[in-house]
């Protein structure tokens, strides 16, 4: 019990932390920035490849200064600038809480309009691509989670061979065992990008919880937030909630509620946060 305690003092601590990120402003258009200092909405560049000539941006709407037509070497662009799109957070949000077609639909125009940036320092393409990734694998739709899969090696090879076999955990037969399956994400939880141990840590705490397992089900809850606080805030959220749905039903009153507080913070903008505070209210 004493450890179970500390480990949620880390995992408020961390979601605190981890909240002092969040935009507080209203969402911007996503940007190119070029190296010589000016911008550009990605909305309004379309990437053309050129293999002799090099690849370049082409203008496909006026957005001052520039004009529909003029062109920029891709080697002119420094870094993506901007809010990360809103619909990213709540597509996680709602993939974690059972419903990964919803997600899909939210993912795909993100991932399709931010492609042009997928390798530009600060793009917010690959996040949509790997948790689009996750999305298919829980709705069973391997050829896609595969093909997402080739497509974020060739841009970030580092984090693909990760994603790729969290992705095969996910998509292992309904009639694994459970020892097989259980083993699959642990080992991701270690050696691995914070993002995929906190998705691996998160779905072993599904797994726990479906064999009753609840001790066992709410640390690995709760390592989501202590131990990779950096795996993304979305995630974080949904594992403090269900955590705190778990230590309400052991009648653990006060430490739900710091935890389901944590979770709106960083459900901020999703319908989590809205699910989150009805929940505090319940419990007083």
């Amino acid at each position: 019990m004493a450890h179970s305690s500390i480990t949620i003092r880390a995992a408020l601590l961390a979601g605190v932390f981890a909240a002092t990120h969040l935009a507080a402003s209203a969402e911007d258009p996503v940007r190119i920035v070029f190296k010589t200092g000016p911008s550009i909405p990605v909305s309004a560049v379309i990437l053309t490849i050129d293999k002799e000539k090099g690849d370049k941006f082409v203008v496909k709407t006026d957005s001052e200064p520039y004009r529909v037509g003029q062109e920029f070497p891709f080697s002119s662009v420094d870094h993506v600038y901007g809010v990360k799109p809103a619909a990213m957070n709540q597509a996680i949000v709602v993939m974690l809480m059972g419903k990964p077609k919803d997600a899909i639909k939210l993912l795909e125009p993100i991932v399709n309009e931010q492609r042009i940036t997928a390798k530009i320092s600060g793009n917010f393409w690959l996040e949509a691509a790997r948790s689009l990734l996750v999305a298919y694998a829980l709705n069973g739709q391997s050829k896609q989670c595969t093909d997402i899969g080739e497509e974020i090696k060739k841009t970030h090879l580092p984090v693909a061979e990760p994603f790729a076999k969290l992705g095969e955990a996910l998509l292992m037969p309904p009639d694994t065992k459970f020892d097989e399956r259980e083993t699959a994400l642990r080992d991701l939880t270690s050696g691995n990008p914070a993002d995929v141990c906190a998705f691996a840590s998160f779905f072993r705490g599904n797994l726990f919880k479906k064999e009753k397992r609840n001790a066992e089900a709410l640390e690995a809850y709760l390592s989501v937030p202590c131990l990779f606080p950096s795996g993304g805030l979305a995630v974080m959220a949904v594992a403090e909630v269900l955590a705190a749905d778990m230590l309400s039903a052991l009648s653990r009153r006060d430490e739900a509620v710091a935890l389901c507080r944590s979770a709106v913070r960083n459900a901020v903008g999703t319908t989590l946060a809205q699910e989150a505070s009805k929940r505090i209210e319940d419990l007083k």
